[in-house]
């Protein structure tokens, strides 16, 4: 399956009969919320709770497991399910491990693929690149993985060798990418410099994101609090009656300061910066501590929290009595870019890089 450019998604075709949306009872709805608001910036509250963990068994990073399935893998499988680190790369387009999949790459899944003892591996490997059971439970839409059902019908292919040793002063560089219905996660060991999360990434989930079936709802709401708090001209400069910039990639190219619409979190007040401060912390809690500390130390070195602004996106082609249909976190090196309807697609790219 090809970079995503212009998405397909097939709950979004009218006549695809798809599973009614999951419900998520309050007990559990606020457990959820809570975990996630209780995570700071750089992981804080996740490092106190890894102090008071059992030390039955110390988790072992994602990156070790990855070589411990490459080195379990035979030649057939290899053949499979292991592409070149720069495959698809030219004519400007990203490599395919780059790439932002709404199903898995090739549409190899890993039942087709992989011993029972490999995919309980990998679901290892998930739950490793998660920020704990919390984290899982979003990253796995409650463990339905949305319209896949089961885990085993994802994807995971390898992008290099991960347990090649370094050449001299040139480091081994591979990718791990698991890839299913709304969902691209990666780890890569920092092969990709200065990029988050290895390179871009996607997640969503099928009821629509005003609804507490939603398992992303927590963000939406996280995201009204900073519009209600807004003031009558600060509103009228966050709000955008256009379309968003699209889905896909197209979606999280970096664009000039000019190019970027909406409010500064520098031009907000101490408590509305706050409440963006309370979404950042939101959009970041599914990820491990890893991938969230580069994030922060990327925004920082692009000019901190006060160059990322936020928007908010009315489609005039939207039937509907919502105030927005997208929101958009943007700046110097950072694009959030969520969708709430029909249902939630979520592009994020981040990097250091800025071109």
């Amino acid at each position: 399956m090809a970079e995503i450019e212009s998405p397909y998604c097939p709950e979004c075709d009218e006549a695809f009969d798809f599973p009614q949306p999951l419900s998520v009872d309050r007990r559990n709805f606020l457990r959820a919320a809570g975990a996630a608001a209780a995570i700071g910036f750089a992981g804080n509250a996740l490092e106190k709770a890894q102090a008071v963990a059992p030390a039955a068994r110390r988790p072992r990073p994602a990156e070790d497991l990855v070589r411990e399935l490459y080195a379990t893998l035979n030649d057939e499988q290899k053949r499979r399910v292991v592409l070149a680190y720069d495959h698809g790369a030219g004519n400007g387009r990203r490599p395919t491990r780059q790439g932002m999949y709404n199903a898995p790459i090739q549409n190899l899944r890993i039942e087709q693929v992989y011993t029972k003892a490999q995919t309980e591996l990998i679901e290892r490997i998930v739950k490793s690149m998660s920020s704990g059971d919390e984290g899982y439970r979003q990253i796995s839409r409650l463990g339905r993985w949305d319209a896949s059902g089961k885990f085993d019908r994802c994807g995971a292919m390898v992008f290099g060798d991960p347990t090649r040793p370094s050449q001299g002063r040139e480091p081994t560089k591979w990718a791990f990418v698991f890839a299913g219905h709304h969902l691209t996660i990666r780890c890569d060991g920092d092969s990709e410099e200065g990029a988050a999360f290895g390179g871009p990434i996607y997640y969503g989930h099928t009821p629509n994101g005003w609804s507490r079936g939603n398992c992303f709802n927590y963000q939406t709401r996280a995201v009204v609090r900073v519009y209600d708090a807004l003031d009558g001209k600060q509103r009228e400069k966050a709000l955008i009656k256009r379309a968003s910039p699209g889905e896909g990639d197209g979606s999280v190219r970096f664009r000039a300061a000019a190019q970027r619409p909406g409010i500064a979190s520098g031009d907000l007040t101490r408590d509305q910066r706050d409440l963006v401060a309370t979404v950042m912390r939101q959009v970041l809690s599914p990820y491990r501590k890893e991938d969230v500390d580069e994030v922060m130390e990327i925004v920082r070195k692009n000019g901190g929290m006060d160059k990322i602004q936020l928007a908010f996106y009315e489609d005039p082609a939207m039937k509907d009595d919502e105030p927005w249909h997208f929101w958009r976190l943007e700046g110097p090196g950072f694009v959030w870019n969520y969708r709430v309807l029909p249902h939630v697609h979520t592009y994020v790219n981040i990097s250091s890089k800025l071109a």
